[in-house]
């Protein structure tokens, strides 16, 4: 398996429209440190499965053949925005996997066109796949809200955590019984007191250091928190990285 991350940022994105921060002018000058919404890709002998779907050119990076699924953490506009789009397509179906949440986005479930909304998930539910499972845990968020935890079959694991502030004490001991190879975690402030509905990088670092995983990323990366890693290269215990858009991580 291969494990892409397609997009890395906050909903405001990096560079921020308008934004002179050092931050921003470094992904303005620099394009590797630009910042999509926040998505991943599982690419499989036998086809593509995107982790969210907030990027909007969803119908020009997927051939109809290779896209098998989705796999949505919710319904928020950054992480559902690009299946207004690739809804509209003819001739297959694309089914979408995540919380049954009654209100979707805009007008996804009157017309869903090619998408398929029907397969959900129910917390720490588990779906076999072709080569991989998905089990779907609860996150801390404003809206019904699925983190997942990807496991191939041959026993590597990666955990997927965003949107989130913090984890509940059932998903953590969840995550403590399973020897995981990887975490992916929501880090969408600097240090702040009393962060909503996302966790700063203090809370962050908390629950990763809590869940023990070997190899952990940060994604959904406000340009503050970029700025703030710039100016505190020592923030990040050495097992901890911040994740980049297109870096590809193989899942043995």
């Amino acid at each position: 398996m291969i494990f892409t991350f397609l997009g890395t940022g906050s909903s405001s994105l990096v560079p921020v429209y308008n934004c002179q921060c050092i931050a921003c002018e470094r992904a303005r000058l620099q394009p590797e440190y630009k910042r999509r919404p926040c998505s991943a890709l599982i690419e499989m002998p036998d086809g593509k499965w995107l982790l969210d779907s907030g990027l909007t050119d969803l119908t020009e990076r997927f051939a109809p053949d290779k896209l098998k699924g989705i796999f949505q953490t919710h319904y928020h506009a950054d992480h559902a925005q690009g299946l207004l789009h690739l809804r509209w397509g003819k001739d297959l179906t694309i089914p979408v996997y995540g919380p049954a949440d009654p209100d979707g986005l805009a007008d996804l479930y009157k017309h869903p066109g090619i998408l398929d909304f029907s397969p959900t998930f129910e917390a720490f539910e588990t779906k076999a796949f072709s080569g991989f499972y998905m089990t779907a845990l609860r996150m801390e968020h404003s809206k019904l809200t699925y983190g997942y935890l990807v496991s191939t079959t041959q026993g590597t694991n990666l955990a997927y955590l965003t949107d989130t502030k913090g984890l509940s004490e059932e998903v953590t001991q969840f995550l403590r019984s399973v020897s995981l190879d990887y975490a992916v975690i929501d880090c969408s402030y600097p240090p702040i007191a009393n962060p909503k509905n996302h966790n700063d990088l203090t809370l962050a670092l908390e629950c990763l250091n809590t869940i023990e995983a070997t190899n952990s990323y940060l994604t959904h990366i406000d340009h503050k928190v970029d700025t703030y890693l710039m100016q505190n290269s020592c923030a990040l215990p050495d097992n901890v990285q911040v994740a980049r858009d297109n870096l590809s991580l193989t899942l043995v």
